[in-house]
C-alpha cells in the first residue's frame, strides 16, 4: 500500500506527496499531460523536442543541470505518445533546489535562438542514429501509420520526418509551450521524509505564483474500426527478416487492457510461451519471438514480433502462426497457469514499488488517468480475470481482419 496526500494550488497544479521516512533522498516528479498525440500532424516531434528544450535554460536559470548537480542530484526525462515526464532525484535537504528549477521552467523557458538550434540538432541527430541508421530502427515509423489511419498514434514520438523539426520556428515553439506546459496541465509528485505542512509550504512558495492558464481541450479524431487485414513490406540493410503483427486493443483503463496484458505475458514468454514453443523450439522458423502491448492511454496495440531464422520465409511463418493463434483461441488456459501469471505480475509490481522514483512516476501517471488510488487497486483488476474471459478475449483480439502486419526484408 502506497500512502499519499493530494492537494491542488489555486493555479490548478495538482500535487501528490508520498512520505518515506526510510530514505535520505527526495524525488521531484513533474508529469505534463502532453505527448505526440497532441501535436499538429504537420508539426510532429514537438513534444519530444521539448523534452530536450526544457533542459536548455529558463527565465532565471541559464543552466538547469549545474545547480542540480551541485546539490548532489540528477535529472532526466522521457516522452511518449501520451505524456512527457521530468524527474529529479537529490538529497532531501536540497529539495528546494529541485522545486526552484522545475518551477522556473514551468514559469517560462528561455526561448533563445541558440537553445532552439542546439536542441534541434540534438533531436535531428537522435532521429538519424536511432531510427534511420540502425537495423530495424524505422520499423515503428512504418508500423504506426499502417495500424492507425486517423488517430495521432499514427506517428512516433520522434515525429514523422526530420524536416518538420528542421522547419520549427521560434513562434511555433513558444505557442506549443504556452499551450501545454503550465500548472493546470501538470501533476507534481514529491517523495521523501518530509511532513505535509512543509511540502505544502515549499510547493506554494515556488509554484503558487505561476499564472493560471486555461486547459487545452483535447479533441482527437476517432480511429475507425479495422475490418480488413493490412500488409506492408519494406526492404532494409538488415541481417534477417523481421515481422510485426499488430492488433488493436482497448484503452488503458478498459477491462480489455488487463486481459490483453495477461494474454501477452502468457503467449509471449521467451522460454515457456506457446509462440516460442511452437515456432522457435519445434519448427525452428524464428530466432526470436515474443508478444507485448504498447500500454497506450487510448486504443493501443497488441504486438507479436520477432526475427526469422536464415533461409526461412515470411510465408512459412505466416502459414504456421495462424494455426498457433487458433490453438490459443480454442484451448482455455489452466487455472494454475493463470495464478502463476498473476503472481508474477504481483511480484513485479512489489519489486517496482521499492524504488522511490517509480512510486513518484506511478502516482502521477495514475492521477492523470483518473486517480492516484489506482496504484493500490490495479492488481485487483488482474485477480478478477478468469480463464474463460481470457479465452474469449483471445478470440476477439487476435482476429486476422483486425491485424496490421509489417515485414522488414533484407536487401
Amino acid at each position: 500500500m502506497i500512502k499519499y496526500e493530494r492537494f491542488t494550488l489555486t493555479n490548478g497544479l495538482r500535487v501528490l506527496f508520498h512520505q518515506e521516512p526510510a530514505t535520505p533522498m527526495a524525488v521531484v516528479n513533474v508529469l505534463y499531460d502532453v505527448g505526440a498525440r497532441d501535436e499538429n500532424p504537420n508539426q510532429t516531434g514537438f513534444a519530444h523536442l521539448f523534452e530536450h528544450l526544457m533542459f536548455g535554460g529558463s527565465k532565471h536559470i541559464a543552466d538547469f543541470d549545474a545547480p542540480l548537480q551541485a546539490a548532489g542530484g540528477q535529472s532526466n526525462a522521457f516522452t511518449s505518445n501520451d505524456i512527457t515526464n521530468y524527474y529529479d532525484v537529490l538529497p532531501a535537504q536540497n529539495l528546494d533546489t529541485a522545486l526552484w528549477l522545475e518551477s522556473d521552467r514551468m514559469l517560462s523557458l528561455a526561448f533563445t535562438p541558440k537553445s532552439l538550434d542546439v536542441q534541434r540538432q540534438v533531436v535531428i541527430e537522435e532521429f538519424k542514429q536511432r531510427y534511420l541508421n540502425q537495423p530495424y530502427g524505422d520499423a515503428w515509423l512504418h508500423l504506426r501509420p499502417l495500424a492507425y489511419l486517423k488517430h495521432p498514434y499514427r506517428w512516433a514520438t520522434i515525429g514523422k520526418n526530420i524536416k518538420q523539426i528542421e522547419d520549427a520556428t521560434m513562434d511555433d515553439v513558444r505557442s506549443f509551450f504556452h499551450k501545454h506546459y503550465h500548472p493546470r496541465n501538470a501533476i507534481l509528485c514529491i517523495v521523501g521524509n518530509f511532513d505535509l505542512a512543509f511540502v505544502k509550504d515549499r510547493v506554494a512558495y515556488y509554484f503558487g505564483n505561476i499564472p493560471q492558464q486555461v486547459n487545452n481541450i483535447r479533441k482527437l479524431p476517432t480511429e475507425p474500426e479495422q475490418t480488413k487485414f493490412r500488409l506492408k513490406r519494406i526492404q532494409r540493410k538488415v541481417p534477417v527478416g523481421s515481422f510485426y503483427y499488430a492488433f488493436k486493443m482497448g484503452k488503458r483503463l478498459s477491462d480489455s487492457y488487463y486481459l490483453s496484458d495477461l494474454l501477452s505475458d502468457f503467449i509471449g514468454n521467451e522460454k515457456t510461451g506457446i509462440l516460442y514453443t511452437e515456432l522457435q523450439r519445434k519448427k525452428r522458423l524464428v530466432s526470436e519471438i515474443t508478444a507485448y502491448i504498447t500500454g497506450s492511454v487510448d486504443e493501443g496495440l497488441f504486438i507479436i514480433t520477432g526475427k526469422l531464422n536464415p533461409n526461412r520465409s515470411f510465408e512459412e511463418l505466416d502459414e504456421a502462426l495462424w494455426p498457433v493463434i487458433a490453438k490459443i483461441q480454442n484451448k482455455r488456459m489452466s487455472k494454475s497457469a493463470l495464478q502463476q501469471l498473476i503472481l508474477k505480475l504481483r511480484t513485479a509490481k512489489a519489486f517496482q514499488d521499492q524504488g522511490l522514483l517509480n512510486r513518484a512516476m506511478n502516482l502521477c501517471y495514475y492521477e492523470l488517468l483518473d486517480t492516484a488510488d489506482i496504484v493500490n487497486t490495479e492488481s485487483l483488476r488482474y485477480e478478477q480475470i478468469t480463464t474463460t474471459q481470457l479465452q474469449q478475449h483471445a478470440i476477439e483480439l487476435l482476429d486476422i481482419n483486425k491485424c496490421s502486419l509489417l515485414q522488414i526484408q533484407p536487401k
